[in-house]
């Protein structure tokens, strides 16, 4: 992910751009005009860091796991403070007996 602020998760979207620039895809090596279907990707939904991408690309890398949303990065957080609970329940279950 060359050029791809690393974040726990990612707003993906569609875009179209009307000015007249071309995009560096951080995915591949391809160039992107603006006017073409792609999609901007933000870093936790924030501006700051975006990125244009080839639609494939991006959808490859969702694929891949690269880009978690933030609902999948919040079941990912659910999973892991529940599993942290547990061990502390059983934790406190062993040392009583």
């Amino acid at each position: 992910m060359s050029g791809l602020v690393k974040a726990e998760w990612y707003d993906v979207r569609r875009a179209q751009s009307n000015k007249p620039a071309t995009y560096s895809c951080p995915f591949c090596p391809r160039k992107l005009p603006a006017f073409s279907e792609h999609v901007l990707i933000r870093p936790l939904g924030r501006g700051d860091g975006r990125r244009h991408a080839h639609v494939a690309c991006a959808a490859k890398a969702r694929r891949q796991g690269l880009l978690p949303s933030r609902e999948e990065w919040l079941r990912g957080q659910r999973r892991a403070r529940r599993s942290g609970r547990m061990r502390r329940w059983l934790r406190r279950l062993t040392r009583r007996s």
